[in-house]
Parts: structure tokens; sequence; C-alpha cells
């Protein structure tokens, strides 16, 4: 009976580089399926938590953010993220297009001498002299108009933005 034994475990021994390979295989399948995930959801889908007040009263301190990465372009009133000059990411909205004249008189803002309706707004806007946006630039707002409360295409520091500057748009 000893001798039948011996004879099972040798056949099992046998068995055991077949197991050992298919057990390696499925996980380089599983470790490339995350791999792939990762890449495709980290390219293409960005997840920003909000800092500050600039956005408010439509985006929050703290709120999340997800971005699409892919597959845009920028239109007016569309919100998105930036590269700021000190490479942070910020949330702005698309205020001016390219090639557009922008002006703020009396704490509103023209667009090619047409009033921009902005119901999504709080506070009052200092005046800006006639801005034109530059082919393939964008003139970005915060929602918070109150002087001070957002660093934007009003400040010359800033100016009008790029589109290589432009993360992303906002999903939701």
């Amino acid at each position: 009976m000893s001798n039948e034994k011996i004879l099972h475990s040798e056949i099992d021994i046998k068995d055991v580089p077949r197991t050992v390979k298919r057990e390696w295989i499925s996980w380089i399948r599983f470790v490339l399926i995350i791999v792939i995930l990762y890449g495709a959801i980290h390219y293409t889908i960005g997840i920003k938590i909000v800092s500050g007040d600039s956005m408010n009263p439509t985006i929050q301190d703290r709120d999340i953010v997800v971005v699409s990465k892919l597959f845009f372009t920028p239109e007016r009133g569309d919100i998105i993220v930036l590269k700021d000059p000190e490479g942070f990411d910020i949330v702005k909205r698309v205020i001016g297009l390219p090639n557009d004249h922008v002006r703020i008189k009396d704490g509103i803002v023209y667009i090619n001498q047409q009033v921009l309706d902005e119901p999504y707004i709080i506070g009052q806007s200092m005046d800006i002299d006639e801005v034109v946006v530059g082919t393939d630039s964008y003139f970005i707002m915060g929602d918070n108009r109150t002087p001070g409360e957002s660093l934007d295409s009003r400040d010359p520091s800033i100016g009008t933005i790029s589109k290589e500057q432009i993360v992303g748009e906002k999903l939701f």
C-alpha cells in the first residue's frame, strides 16, 4: 500500500509544473489587465480636489471634480482644469475664445461688444480694458468675481492661457 502512495505522489509531482505554469500565466494576465486599466484611466480621466473659493458658488472648496483629459475643444462657459505658472492644477471657466475681444465695464463682461449672460457668478468684477484673445488662447475667470478671490486672466501676471496649459474639461 505504501508503494501505491508513492506512485500517486510521483504522478502528482509531474502535474505540478503545468499547474504552476497556468497559475503564473493567470497572474501575468491579471497584472497586465490592471496596468492597461490604470493607463487608460490615468491618461483619459482625472480626479481633482478643488482648493479655494474662486469657483464659488458653482464649485465649493474641497469639492471633487472629475476631468476628461481627451477629446474636447474648450467652448465658452466650459469649466476646465489648467496648470498655473507654478505648475498647480486650478479650476476656472472659459470666458473668451481665440480672437475674441473681452472687456469688463461696471462689472459686466462683454465679448465682442455683446453682454455675456453669467447667471452662475457671485460678486462684481473690477473693470478691465479690452483684451484681444490670441489665436490658440483662452480668457478664463473664476465664478467668484469678488476682487481678490480668483487669480485668472484679468490679472496681467496670468493673462490669457494657451491650449497647452489646459489639463482637461470638467465632466462632473
